[in-house]
């Protein structure tokens, strides 16, 4: 006999063993738009230098969201809000949001930024939602960095 209960979601600080699943997670999720490509190493590289910077949302031992909390030591910045199709519109969004924002309160964030694309209209209409508005002043400048190995 199945259980008609919703199964139980967890936020949680993504491991460095679980790289390879998060690309496979955000190629699926559609996350992939104007970046650079991702490699097991650059997430690896992240976590060992924040242990906290990259959550998942996790239901079933599989990941259903991330969402990348940069703290800068200035300021606090979301990036890599994904999740995964069969979930969306249940709450797991905004719940990495919450848990981001209490992670932004304990360091000390006065801000939080978020990175939507152009034209992510989806994505708009969630930050909208969230409580996020658009900074007109300013524009983003990227190049792609030196960066060997």
């Amino acid at each position: 006999m199945t259980s008609s209960r919703p199964s139980r979601q967890t936020i949680r600080p993504a491991r460095a063993d679980e790289a390879a699943a998060l690309i496979a997670f955000w190629a699926r999720a559609g996350e992939n738009d104007a970046r650079p490509a991702d490699t097991e190493g650059a997430i690896r590289r992240l976590l060992e230098r924040d242990a906290d910077a990259l959550v998942v949302a996790e239901c079933d031992e599989r990941i259903v969201g991330s969402l990348i909390v940069g703290w800068d030591g200035w300021r606090f910045h979301l990036y890599r809000l994904a999740v995964g199709p069969e979930v969306r519109r249940s709450g797991v969004a905004h719940r990495l949001i919450a848990y981001a924002e209490k992670r932004a309160r304990q360091v000390g964030a006065g801000r939080i930024d978020a990175m939507v694309l152009e034209g992510n209209e989806q994505g708009a209409a969630f930050w909208d939602a969230a409580g996020f508005r658009p900074q007109g002043e300013w524009r983003r400048w990227i190049r792609t960095a030196p960066y060997e190995g």
